[in-house]
């Protein structure tokens, strides 16, 4: 495969976004950002054997996820995005068609959002794919969506069900405990092929105060990160979290994939009371699901809280973590 014959091919044909001044074909691409917004930049890397393997998903789902994971980052903080940058190190066993269907997979995802892929790097490498994909967004001046503005009364909240993802990724490594009478599918689509949620994320910018996280290394890793920068303590309750009805059918212990299971990339976050009824009539206007799950807890240390029945249980910031086992 010829790098440069790959780069020609990945070139898109024609672009989405009129800001945009110089695209693929230089020493770097030049836009010309809205003077009305700020600029939202994220960058995630997956590696081929720590976040996906060939025999599980194909290659167009691997290039759909990759770029999904950092479009995630952009809904957490009210934005939209614009543009996008792809690093790819291939190994010898990545063939022109598996490079293709990569780039297929994020394009598909990319036009959708009318995002313009504006430029990155191809190199070799002795062993496993290594994908890093930078995602360009805007989000209308001083409306970013933060971890930090959490107070004592805030409402909190999840869109979209919790533990789908790792079900799909347990059905795939055969570790459940029945997949009788259960749409599998579904929960394979949820791991595979993440959705993320911009139109949530868009709407919760047009509020004054919403703190928002994407729902990547899990519900209490994600709640952590906004009591420790909100410096609260977060209650949530067992029985409100939403998820599929299905998913008690294949782990008794379903409350570990909800709460620790990561990768569903939905939103989660806090809103003032005050802007809660708001706020729902605009996401159902929007067929966007909105659970109410807990509430902000004041002059106490951070943490978080699961209210399970008469039990009270610390929840730790346990999730996914790529240095520790």
């Amino acid at each position: 495969m010829d790098e440069f014959d790959l780069i020609h091919r990945i070139t898109p044909k024609e672009t989405h976004q009129r800001s945009l001044v110089m695209g693929i074909g230089d020493d770097a691409s030049v836009y010309q950002p809205h003077s009305h917004c700020e600029e939202v930049v994220c960058v995630d890397t997956m590696v081929e054997h720590v976040h996906f393997r060939f025999d599980f998903s194909t290659p167009f789902e691997v290039g759909f996820k990759a770029l999904a994971v950092n479009i995630s980052d952009i809904a957490a903080m009210g934005g939209t995005p614009k543009y996008y940058l792809v690093s790819i190190a291939i190994p010898p066993h990545g063939d022109e068609t598996i490079v293709t269907a990569l780039y297929e997979g994020m394009k598909a995802l990319a036009d959708t959002y009318h995002m313009d892929l504006i430029g990155g790097d191809t190199v070799a490498i002795r062993s496993d794919f290594v994908i890093t994909v930078t995602v360009i967004g805007e989000v209308p001046k001083g409306k970013a969506c933060y971890r930090h503005s959490a107070q004592a009364g805030d409402i909190v909240f999840v869109t979209g069900e919790l533990g789908s993802s790792a079900a799909g990724l347990s059905l795939l490594m055969n570790e459940v405990e029945s997949a009788k009478a259960v749409d599998s599918d579904f929960f394979l689509e949820r791991h595979k092929m993440p959705q993320p949620h911009i139109a949530a994320g868009y709407i919760c910018s047009s509020f004054p105060r919403v703190t928002l996280n994407d729902v990547s290394d899990g519900l209490a890793s994600e709640l952590n990160e906004i009591a420790e920068a909100s410096r609260v303590t977060i209650e949530i309750e067992a029985d409100k979290l939403p998820k599929h009805p299905d998913l008690p059918m294949l782990r008794k212990d379903w409350l570990e994939w909800v709460l620790f299971g990561g990768e569903d990339f939905v939103l989660t976050g806090t809103i003032p009371e005050a802007d809660w009824e708001s706020f729902e009539i605009q996401c159902k206007k929007e067929d966007i699901q909105i659970t109410r799950i807990g509430q902000v807890k004041g002059d106490q240390a951070a943490s978080v809280i699961l209210k399970d029945n008469d039990q009270q249980t610390v929840l730790m910031k346990k999730g996914y973590n790529h240095f520790k086992k």
